[in-house]
């Protein structure tokens, strides 16, 4: 049985998400999906310049699933560049944090968590209430 994919921190959304080569006609265009994880882990890597592994701990994911991610990523946007295709920004699995949140990271069973800004350190992991965990944004 396949494990279910767990949601990755996304920090930002714009309200792009199509891109095509001008002049061609939609209706003459193929298109690639680019998915807004991916999008998220090209920003980090490449925009950003960050490691892999410090930019997984920002999408609440190892070190190497980011690096899956992004190779995901580069290679449908590479082939939208080199083959004239559209570029379809939608669907992953994630989730968005708000500027105003805090995400944490459970050591034990790895659950993520958001807590406003303000209120303080948690006590504990509300999944299993180790008190071993990590903040990732915020």
């Amino acid at each position: 049985m396949v494990r279910p994919q767990k949601n990755r921190i996304v920090e930002f959304n714009p309200s792009i998400s199509y891109f095509k080569p001008r002049g061609i006609p939609m209706i003459d265009l193929e298109e690639v999906r680019l998915t807004v994880d991916e999008r998220e882990a090209i920003r980090l890597a490449d925009l950003l310049g960050m490691s892999h592994e410090e930019a997984g701990r920002r999408m609440g994911v190892s070190r190497a699933t980011f690096g899956r991610i992004v190779q995901n990523a580069r290679r449908a946007v590479a082939d939208a560049l080199i083959n004239g295709k559209a570029i379809n920004v939608e669907g992953g699995h994630y989730t968005i944090v708000a500027d105003e949140e805090r995400v944490f990271v459970c050591r034990s069973c790895h659950h993520s968590w958001r807590e406003p800004k303000g209120t303080g350190r948690p006590g504990q992991c509300p999944a299993c209430s180790h008190e071993d965990f990590y903040r990732i944004r915020g």
